[in-house]
Order: C-alpha cells, then structure tokens, then sequence
C-alpha cells in the first residue's frame, strides 16, 4: 500500500484490519491519482484529510471509508452503483449524501440550496452525512488560502450561516469553533488580525491571570474536598469579536474572554462545586444558567456562572462531569466514540428532533430562496426553554408563540387551539414565549382549523408550514382557481391563450423542479402561494413565445406529398433544425408534422416512432428566416471570456437568447452553452468557426436538448 495508507494506519491502529478502510484507499487514490488541488498537492490529501477528522471523531469504518471517498462520484467516472458494488449500501448512502447535486439549469444560489436540501434529507435517515460533510468544510477552510478573494468569502460566508450552526446544533462546539475563527479570517480579515495583534501581545500577562485563577479555585474546590480538574481557556477569536460588538467595547475594554472549566466525576459534585465557586467568588447577577437540569436541544450540559475575581475582573466558571465535557466537545459524534456498544444511532432519536422539523417544513418550500431564508432563521436564532405541563422540556426560536408550542405537539392541537395558559394565566395566542414558561394549550371542542390571520405570528417554520398546508388540503378547489385566474390574466395580458402558456413543453420541466404531479396541483400552489409566481409565469411566456416561433418557422419546410401541405408544420424541440440540415418528418395525430434532423438521436433511437408515420419533407425557399440553436464553448476560465464571445456575436448581428456559464471543480475550464438565433447551417458553422478562434476556446459544439 502508499505511504498515505501506512501514515493513516500508523495513526489510528485499530483500523489495520479494516479491509473496508483498505478498500476506500486504493480506490480513492487510484481514481484522483491524475487531480490536483489548488495548491498544487496531490487530491488525495483531501479525502484522507477529511478521514483524519472523522476517524478523529471515533466514527465507525462505514463513515471513514464515505469520507475518504465522497468526492469520487462528483469528480471522477466512479458511480454510486460502484460503491455499493464494491462496499455495501451503507457506504453508498453516505457518500450520496455529501455528494453536490449537478449546477444543470440552475443558478449558483438554487444549486447551493439544493445540495444544502439534499444533505439535510439524507441526514435525517443518517446524521453521520452531516459529520463527513463538517469534516469536509473544516479541511476545505483550513486550506482556503489557495482559492481566489471571492471565492473565500463566499465560502467563508456559507460556513459561518450553515456549517456552523450545523455543527452547534449537532453539539460540535470545537469543531464550531474552528469553523467561526476560519471563516471569521477571510469575512472580515482586519477585525481578525486586529484581535489575534492583540492576543499576541498580551499572551504573557494573560497566561498568567489564568494560572492564578485555576490555582485559587483549585485551592478552593480541595478545601471543600471537591475531586476535580480545573481548565483555563481563552474564548476563541469569533467569539471575542461577538462580545466586542454586544457590548459596544474595543479589545482592551473587554474582560470575560477568559473561561474556567471545573470537570467533575458526579453530577452532585457540579452543585457542589458551584456553591464552593460561589462562597468564593462574587457571582454577577442574571449570568447563571443550569444546563444540567435543563440541557440545551444540542445535548449540552453544564453549569454557567459569571464571578467577579479577586481584582474586580469578571470570569465564566463552567462545571461539568466528564462525561458531559465529552458531548461538550465532540456532540452527536461522542455517542460513537464513546458509546461502550450500548449507544446506537436508533437511540438518537430524541436528540435530533430539530432535524427531523426541518426536513418535515422543508418539504413543503418549493424555492430555493425561500427555503435558505428559512433555515438559517431557524438554525442561528436565539432559543428559549420552555415547559410542558408534565415537565417536558421543549426549546424554541427567540420569538416564539403559543401556536408555535401547539403545532410542536400536533397539527390537530394546532389547528384546534383556541388559547393558552403560561404559569397558570391566560395569555394571547401572539404572546411570546420566554425561558422557563409553563405552558398549557386549550383546544376548542369545534374548531376545525386554523385562521389566516395565524401566520402572521407564528414564528417557527414547523408551525407555518402546517397552517399553510391546512389551508392548501381544505382549500384546494378554491386555490386552483385563483390559480387559474393568475394564468389567465398573465396569458392575456402578454397576448397568449391559457393552452399556450400550458403546453406540455414549458409543464414538463416545471413539474420536474418543483415535484408537481398534475396541473391542478400547480394551479392550487398558485392560489395558496406555494410557488415562486413570477419566475413560473415568466418561463412559461418565454416558451410560449419559442411554441409560437416553431410553428411559424415550420412553414418555410414543405412535405412532399401535396396531399399532407395544408397540415401544421413544427420543428422538433430536441434538436432544433435549420436550414442546411437534413430534416425528415413525422406525422402526429392531432399535431401535424414534426421536422427533425436525420441525425436527431431521439427520433432514430426511439421505439415510438412508426415507419409508416415517417414523410419526407425538404426547406422552402430563403426567406431569411431565424431559428434557435444552441452551441457549447468549452475553454479555459478566464476573466473576459464571455465578453469576447458575446462582442463576436453582436458583431454578426445574431440574437441571444439565454446563456449558461458553469466551470468544473477545480476551476481550470469553463462551459459556455448559449441559445441564439441563426439563419441557416452555413451561418451557424461560420459563426462557431470564429468563436473556435478566440483566444483560450478549445472547443466549440452544436448541441440538442
């Protein structure tokens, strides 16, 4: 085996045996053996990289052997029937789920959306997807310093909006931390350096003041005869930058950057470690939170508590058993490091409730824009704790209300409730939650659904999402036709029929994007405002106008047989012929004929095709008639490209129609796919000729849809 292999195993020696580990290394390394990354290193570096913080997790063989290859079936020919060949289905999940939807006929935001979608999906069924793919980002971050400015911030922007809220939801706070300093270094990198100048020059004086404050409390934890350890640490960058914004302070104004952690064996010895701190210390008034008793929703426990030391200046105690100091650090993934055998992901279940909302309210936005909104409101948001009557803990986003804790429980509580009690007393049903809350729902005996007027309140998107979807089922007759009356006034306001904008053309994509099943479904979203109106509207005009052109254009080809010249003519949307190409043509009932080209791959290789359907038909006389086609530009990525090729264009006087730029993962070539419009073969072949001519274009092709 390679070095790679023999480095990996002298690190973690229990996997010497793993033939599953073995496997995934030679696979790995043979099918990114000709790639390299950004800093000129061989690719493999990532993938075992990757594998060192999983495996650093104490995660199973599966997940190393998904971390080492989940960039090969975005990058390489390997498939995902490959990996569940060659492994088992478990593997083939994993790495599916961190693999990136492809950029086709979407834009960078609906792609990013969409992928961040699909993760969120596959980690509901397994949540050791969104372990790899923390692991993947914390060593992408780690190396950013290779990619281009724009590309480190957006990505470091991501990080900071998704991953790490991510990894503070699943209890990673280390791996959290790591992430905010990262993305913190490339957001706002004069803030950062400005901080890390400052820790830098004050590290003695500091090292210092810690030591003094763990020997005093260690002092006073042995005199109590309390059996611990204490830790110092330095609150990290991000997190000091956070504070210096709360309270409008510059570093030298800040005091508790500094916090003390006392690891304890039992869980009385926190109490008790508390009250000792306490005797000590004075404690500062509203900083004391008991997270053991009321653990926070990533499985955090511990103590908090805010003293003022002995020279007036504030430090955070934090008290935790050793065990608790585990799930501190490592969250979700501690229950397989750790686990003994008896901890199984089944157990999980409770501890991953949040996850489980999302992907139940998420199924139901259709638009990318709207579904990021809603997932990072819900994952960086400020939570409360509130209480059931029986004493169930149940958390929420800052803001929350009554319904939303109604819809938590169930739909039919939620949609049933007619008022609440919190700590005994009536309150509105817009009240807003705060820490500590007992509350009581009421549900009406009658009431059979929720009011409108509900939305405008409730703030969880589990909540929303269920009024809307009561309102969509109860509805439904009345929404599909508000939804017709939007078609009909778009239709009619642009010169179409209602036919013409629901042709089977412009639904067939839609209905694909949007997981659609029938017309009427459409129709109902439109009423209820389920989907993006105004992008739909507009796609089904532009191919209205396309439906339109066809059949005007189709009339510059004439069938042969006189008998079949007064039938409607339309060229084949598949491979859009022009003048100059050989056509052949196709009797439709109820549709007339249908040109295509003689080398249209859809026409030749479909069993659905007749033979005695098939009619000859040849192009009329020039008449300087325009029709669409598309080319593909395959060059290398540089600055400008697209300009040249569009100059080129307006030169020779030719209409475009859509562009669609995208460049491959390590960003050395660009694809250029551009809809224009030409007048025959001839103008087409020139016209690609002198695009092949441009400096940095490798290659250029006619391509069908």
């Amino acid at each position: 085996m390679s070095a790679y292999y023999n480095d990996f195993i002298e690190r973690y020696p229990d996997l010497k045996d793993s033939v599953t580990v073995r496997k995934a290394f030679e696979i790995a390394e043979r099918q990114h053996s000709q790639m390299k990354r950004k800093s000129g290193e061989p690719y493999i570096i990532h993938p075992i990289a990757v594998a060192k913080v999983v495996a650093d997790l104490g995660m199973d063989e599966n997940t190393i052997a998904a971390a080492l290859l989940h960039d090969v079936v975005e990058d390489t020919d390997y498939t995902l029937e490959d990996v569940e060949r060659e492994f088992n289905r478990e593997v083939m999940k994993l790495v599916d789920g961190v693999t990136k939807l492809s950029r086709l006929n979407r834009s960078r935001e609906e792609q990013e959306a969409e992928t961040v979608r699909k993760l969120l999906l596959a980690s509901n069924s397994n949540v050791r997807v969104i372990i790899i793919k923390l692991a993947d980002r914390l060593h992408n971050m780690n190396t950013m310093e290779y990619q281009s400015g724009p590309k480190q911030i957006e990505k470091a922007t991501e990080t900071l909006s998704i991953y790490v809220p991510l990894a503070q939801r699943l209890g990673m706070t280390k791996m959290a931390r790591e992430l905010e300093d990262l993305s913190f270094r490339y957001t706002n990198p004069k803030e950062y350096f400005a901080i890390v100048a400052k820790l830098e020059s004050t590290q003695t004086t500091r090292n210092n003041y810690i030591e003094n404050i763990q020997e005093s409390v260690s002092a006073a934890l042995e005199k109590a005869g309390i059996k611990g350890r204490v830790d110092g640490r330095l609150k990290n960058i991000y997190s000091i930058y956070r504070k210096m914004k709360e309270q409008d302070k510059d570093f030298d104004g800040l005091y508790d950057i500094v916090a003390l952690r006392i690891i304890v064996k039992e869980v009385m010895e926190c109490y008790l470690s508390l009250g000792t701190v306490h005797l000590n210390w004075k404690p500062i008034p509203d900083r004391f939170k008991d997270y053991i008793a009321v653990p926070k929703q990533n499985m955090y426990q511990s103590l908090h508590t805010t003293v003022l030391g002995e020279d007036g200046i504030p430090f955070e105690v934090q008290i935790r058993t050793e065990e608790m100091h585990r799930t501190a650090e490592y969250g979700i993934a501690a229950h397989w490091k750790y686990k003994e055998g008896q901890d199984t992901e089944d157990t999980l279940d409770n501890k991953l409730d949040w996850l489980r909302n999302i992907v139940e309210w998420q199924t139901e936005l259709s638009d990318s824009r709207e579904f990021m909104e809603t997932l990072t409101t819900d994952i960086t948001s400020d939570n409360v704790y509130v209480f059931t009557p029986k004493g169930d803990v149940k958390d929420f986003i800052k803001g929350s209300t009554p319904l939303d804790f109604a819809y938590s429980i169930h739909s039919d509580i939620g949609n049933r409730c007619m008022g609440a009690r919190v700590n005994g007393k009536l309150v509105p049903l817009n009240y807003e939650l705060k820490t500590g809350d007992i509350v009581e729902i009421i549900p009406s005996p009658s009431r059979k659904g929720p009011s409108r007027d509900w939305l405008k309140f409730v703030h969880t998107a589990l909540a929303r999402n269920k009024i809307n979807l009561w309102f969509r089922k109860e509805l439904k007759e009345e929404n599909i036709e508000k939804g017709r009356d939007i078609i009909q006034e778009a239709a009619k306001a642009n010169g179409y029929t209602v036919d013409e904008l629901l042709s089977e053309d412009a639904l067939k994509p839609l209905f694909e994007r949007y997981s659609l099943v029938s017309v009427e479904d459409m129709l109902a979203s439109f009423g209820y405002g389920g989907l993006p109106q105004n992008q739909i509207i507009t796609r089904l005009l532009y191919q209205a106008r396309i439906n339109r052109e066809r059949i005007s254009e189709g009339r510059d080809v004439i069938a042969k047989d006189p008998a079949l010249r007064d039938l409607p003519v339309r060229l084949a949307k598949c491979c859009s012929p022009i003048p100059g190409d050989d056509i052949t043509g196709y009797l439709t009932q109820g549709r007339g004929i249908t040109v295509h080209r003689k080398d249209c791959k859809n026409f030749r290789n479909s069993r659905d095709f007749s033979e005695d359907r098939i009619v000859e038909v040849s192009w009329a006389a020039d008449k300087a008639q325009k029709y669409p086609v598309e080319i593909q530009i395959t060059g290398e990525d540089r600055i400008g490209m697209l300009a040249d090729v569009s100059k080129l264009l307006s030169q020779k006087d030719i209409s475009i129609n859509l562009v669609n730029a995208r460049v491959n993962r390590d960003g050395e070539a660009c694809f250029l796919n551009i809809k224009m419009d030409v007048i025959s073969l001839d103008e087409l072949n020139g016209i690609m000729s002198e695009i092949a001519g441009i400096d940095g274009v490798s290659g250029v092709s006619r391509i069908s849809s």
